[in-house]
């Protein structure tokens, strides 16, 4: 399956817009995660953008396909999104990481239309997960589950624990995103404990494996085609990233997993998300 230029163009230009308004809100409230949000930020557009079925309308629609970010860290990317597509109004956002906003660090599935649990202790979320596509399979629903996590997060024992139950119980409504940015908080990934093949791993562990660039939507529309082919297997696809991706100076420096810019970079980051030769 291809994308048109057109449109490949069009989200190009959307995730650029997406990592400005991102950073604009992160800055603004003092928040962090700037790094871990922008690396996610094309994997999330298209997913709503192409793949989910969802109605911002009917959030609790019981035929609708869920998405779970067990990253819950890059929450920031996940609201605005959830903002441009109907969700909830824009405008709210401004309130984000204040007293008494529905929006914090780790998204509240409580009191934020559109997320279906709340997430944040890393690996709880693709837990969550599993058991959401096995009660489809129970309730005969042909819903699909998607869940994003982080290649860090991978290192939790709660992802493989998830990952044989998943194939075990056949869920080929599962779809496993891992943002492979090769970064944590700690440093590389690979000098904390190196996850050597994440596509070897899952084949091991009985899933199918794509991997794919996660900035190249024309690689997206491929991959997301094959995951509509069920064959009795949960799918992961191993999205390579950038932390950081969209400022130069951002991009694959750990630091930027918790820093803010100065009043200097914040300048000069405004400047590159609204540079059209970035798109």
């Amino acid at each position: 399956m291809k994308i048109g230029k057109k449109i490949d163009a069009e989200l190009k230009r959307k995730a650029t817009g997406i990592r400005k308004e991102i950073l604009e809100m992160i800055v603004a409230a003092r928040g962090t995660h700037i790094g871990s949000a922008f690396s996610i930020v094309d994997l999330l557009l298209y997913l709503y953008k192409e793949v989910l079925h969802v109605n911002p309308r009917r959030p609790e629609d019981p035929k609708r396909d869920k998405f779970v970010l067990s990253k819950g860290h890059g929450c920031a990317a996940l609201y605005v999104i959830l903002a441009h597509y109907g969700f909830f109004p824009k405008d709210i956002l401004k309130s984000y990481c204040s007293p008494g906003s529905i929006f914090g660090g780790h998204p509240d599935s409580v009191r934020i239309p559109g997320i279906e649990t709340s997430t944040g202790s890393l690996g709880h979320g693709f837990s969550v997960a599993v058991g959401f596509a096995l009660a489809n399979k129970m309730d005969k629903k042909i819903s699909m589950v998607y869940c994003l996590a982080g290649d860090g997060e991978c290192n939790e024992g709660a992802i493989w624990e998830g990952a044989q139950v998943a194939a075990h119980h056949k869920l080929d409504n599962l779809v496993l995103i891992i943002d492979n940015n090769k970064l944590m908080i700690s440093g590389p990934t690979k000098d904390i404990i190196d996850p050597l093949s994440f596509g070897e791993k899952f084949r091991a562990f009985g899933w199918n494996a794509i991997e794919i660039d996660g900035h190249n939507f024309c690689g997206m529309a491929v991959a997301f085609k094959k995951t509509s082919t069920l064959n009795g297997k949960p799918t992961v696809i191993i999205a390579n990233t950038i932390k950081g991706k969209g400022v130069s100076y951002m991009e694959n420096k750990r630091e930027w997993h918790s820093m803010l810019p100065n009043e200097e970079q914040m300048k000069l980051a405004l400047e590159e998300l609204s540079d059209k030769k970035l798109l």
